[in-house]
């Protein structure tokens, strides 16, 4: 989970996020960038989650914590 915030950043078109960052306030978060979200966890951490566990996530670091929760 090292490189978690720089591959949200990635999949965000940003250079860097902070954890306490409001998923939804991001200029590219839309559905797409959702799905990017479910297939990176799927791919690197072998988790999967829902668009609505996405979404209920809130912040960059709620949505670290979930994907922790289900490793």
């Amino acid at each position: 989970m090292e490189n978690f915030e720089t591959s949200i950043a990635e999949l965000l078109e940003e250079e860097a996020v902070g954890l306490s960052d409001e998923l939804q306030s991001f200029e590219a978060w839309d559905s797409l960038t959702v799905l990017s979200i479910i297939a990176f966890c799927d791919s690197e951490y072998s988790v999967p989650l829902s668009a609505e566990e996405i979404e209920g996530s809130g912040t960059v670091s709620g949505l670290k914590e979930l994907v922790e929760s289900k490793m």
